[in-house]
């Protein structure tokens, strides 16, 4: 039996990188916008990875890290060619080494897997402090971005998404986080009340209101990591896996995985196409595309198996 509340938790979170992606209330309410695309709407991915090292604990073996690599590999393959359309004419390179857009998830993912493989029998003590010291890196250089510490050439580097969005410095802290979680039974020796979770949540969405109000970072520039994100992303995973709903379909988590990958392409056709007639439907179009071709994908994966 599956756990209905993180399926329905994965759906969630995958609406919420959707938000961020499409800038959510950006040119109506710009200060809300913020708050949700750079506060509450970061939850989405380090949640995600979370969950993703909660199940990495069962990988206790080299056949089995096989088998995980090549799963992840075969997704990262597959969606960089679906995407070749949107990503041929810009750095090529670039695309294919870190990943295009959000594909950079996988390709973080499966680095940060193996670094953690080789690391899983150490002690906790030495895990947790590669999390924060991995994560005050990727922070340090994320503020030097968008506080645009540095000019000219050394300015547009630290501004590089690849420069602490990657496999050590974002993708490694949660994805440990989730593995010890499971290996250590915080899960069940621990069970956060909601309104722990929720204040957990609040202060996601003050440190961005700091960020914007006090360290004065640009609206338009995105802040992947918050140092919140640290105690509510596990608070928020733990608190659904203890709920007591379960489920023996799957096909929530499949929505949820179609929702994150064919998202962009959506946004670019539904968007930034000039060909689309009606803009001032064009969310509407986006949302009803975007579920159903969530829908599609799902029935599609029941035949190909790779896709999703």
């Amino acid at each position: 039996m599956r756990s209905l509340a993180i399926d329905l938790l994965k759906i969630i979170l995958a609406l919420f990188v959707v938000g961020l992606h499409i800038y959510f209330l950006r040119d109506s309410y710009p200060t809300l916008s913020y708050l949700l695309v750079n506060g509450l709407f970061r939850l989405g991915v380090p949640v995600f990875l979370i969950i993703t090292g909660y199940y990495f604990s069962f990988v206790n073996d080299f056949s089995k890290l096989k088998k995980w690599l090549f799963r992840i590999f075969i997704l990262y393959a597959i969606w960089t060619v679906i995407y070749i359309p949107l990503w041929k004419e810009g750095d090529a390179v670039s695309n294919i080494v870190f990943g295009y857009h959000h594909l950079w998830y996988l390709n973080g993912t499966l680095f940060a897997g193996i670094f953690l493989f080789f690391l899983r029998h150490r002690s906790p003590k030495l895990l947790i402090s590669l999390v924060f010291l991995f994560f005050l890196c990727g922070y340090t250089i994320q503020y030097l971005g968008n506080s645009h510490f540095f000019e000219g050439e050394t300015n547009q580097l630290f501004n590089r998404y690849p420069m602490y969005r990657n496999f050590l410095f974002d993708c490694f802290p949660f994805l440990t986080i989730g593995f010890l979680i499971k290996k250590y039974e915080w899960d069940v020796k621990r069970n956060p009340s909601l309104w722990l979770v929720l204040v957990s949540v609040s202060a996601v969405v003050a440190e961005a209101f700091v960020n914007i109000q006090i360290l004065k970072l640009p609206k338009k520039e995105s802040v992947d990591l918050l140092f919140s994100l640290l105690i509510a992303c596990p608070l928020v995973f733990i608190y659904f896996k203890n709920l007591k709903f379960k489920t023996d379909s799957k096909i929530l988590a499949s929505i949820s995985t179609a929702i994150y990958f064919i998202h962009p392409m959506l946004m670019y056709y539904v968007y930034k196409s000039e060909n689309l007639l009606i803009l001032q439907y064009d969310d509407f179009i986006f949302i009803s595309s975007l579920i159903l071709s969530g829908l599609v994908l799902v029935i599609l994966n029941q035949k190909l198996k790779y896709l999703l």
